[in-house]
């Protein structure tokens, strides 16, 4: 220590090099790994036991899905459902639109309206925090129920509960049964801001009887999800009229596949951020070559003083890997508190969470640096003649 403590500055600046390096390490993959859980978690949100059917323009072009014949509609979802599909638990019909809702103090634009079915519930991850979601006869007899997100619900009516309200929609009013629980929100729209009522509802006074926005299927299990988009692929084209499947008017989207691809992504990405963290680590094991060296060269006289009394190479070359390590596990220390205070705060929108096993990691990598980078040093202390150090004197 009083080796290591003997020029303070050169071991701060040898100190900072390591923290930056190992802080680096952590945070960073910190970062990657908390990207890819937001990214997981808000494909895991849609279901990865569903998948999601939608309108395109493939094959036939706009034309050809504006057709009556190949236009999925709530007729199309019915006979889906109902067609007895061994893979196939259920088909929820949904309409997507963008309305300002507003209350008796305030208004919000932009709002994402979704009609949809009583199934919806049960199919997605969206749970009513309070109050209950609409019925089938609610659907039935076009009710003017709305469930709300959480987040909506406190714009609306910030002081109080906004269930049993009147929420104006476009004009409409519509009563708040129900009050989402807050979920976790990718892409465009906010799934905490949105208004679902039954999709007869929204049909009537918004969006029309035409197509349908999307369909949301439910497999039996998550092993059957691709037997189960097999089973709609061929259904859907016997009820569009589509002869050919290369060339159908609606796309499938698999979100087990989605939630494998994210995942495989996500890992390369932290891998990657890890790399480009440990080259800053490396240059601050450079560092500590760089200080032993000119530590070395100082203490010549120290060095020939040891081994004239008896001093063996094995015992220089301990102290001076000894001195080393030390430098690198006290900043392989320090960066870790950096790290995890760091962690603490968002990055760029990222939540970082860190890995259980990059502390450790660091740690000791930290350690391991300090002795391979002090090698060369030490052992080029421990080779020096006692009558050649003390020379030096």
């Amino acid at each position: 220590m009083r080796g290591v403590t003997a020029n303070k500055l050169r071991s701060i600046l040898t100190l900072l090099g390591v923290t930056i390096g190992v802080g680096s390490v952590i945070l960073l993959l910190a970062v990657g790994n908390g990207s890819a859980q937001t990214v997981q978690n808000a494909i895991a949100n849609l279901g990865t036991n569903t998948l999601t059917v939608r309108a395109s323009g493939g094959g036939g072009g706009a034309e050809a899905v504006a057709t009556s014949e190949k236009t999925i509609t709530t007729a199309v979802a019915d006979q889906l459902a109902n067609a007895g599909l061994g893979h196939v638990e259920a088909v929820v019909p949904q309409v997507d639109s963008s309305l300002t809702v507003s209350s008796t103090t305030t208004s919000s634009s932009n709002v994402s309206i979704v009609g949809t079915t009583e199934q919806y519930f049960d199919v997605t991850t969206a749970e009513v925090a309070s109050g209950s979601a609409f019925t089938a006869a609610d659907v039935t007899t076009s009710a003017k129920v709305a469930v709300i997100g959480s987040e909506l619900a406190s714009t609306l009516y910030p002081t109080g509960s906004a269930l049993g309200q009147t929420v104006s929609v476009d004009g409409s009013p519509f009563t708040v049964v129900g009050v989402l629980a807050e979920q976790s929100s990718t892409g465009p729209s906010d799934s905490n801001s949105v208004l679902l009522a039954p999709i007869s509802r929204v049909q009537k006074s918004y969006a029309g009887y035409g197509a349908v926005s999307s369909l949301t299927v439910e497999a039996t299990d998550s092993d059957s999800v691709s037997a189960a988009e097999g089973e709609i692929e061929v259904m859907l084209n016997q009820l569009l009229g589509v002869a050919d499947s290369d060339d159908t008017p609606y796309t499938i989207t698999n979100q087990s596949s989605l939630l494998e691809t994210a995942a495989e992504s996500a890992t390369s990405f932290t891998v990657l951020l890890g790399a480009v963290a440990a080259i800053s680590l490396l240059v601050g094991g450079i560092g500590v070559t760089n200080v032993m060296l000119v530590t070395v060269t100082e203490r010549t006289r120290e060095i020939g003083i040891r081994k004239a009394l008896g001093a063996t190479r094995g015992a220089i070359l301990g102290q001076f890997l000894a001195e080393a390590a030390t430098l690198t596990l006290i900043g392989g220390v320090l960066g870790v508190v950096a790290a995890l205070i760091g962690a603490q705060y968002e990055i760029n929108g990222t939540q970082p969470v860190v890995l259980g096993y990059s502390i450790p990691l660091a740690l000791g990598v930290s350690v391991a640096i300090g002795v391979f980078f002090g090698v060369y040093p030490a052992a080029r202390a421990a080779a020096m003649r006692p009558i050649q150090a003390l020379r030096a004197i």
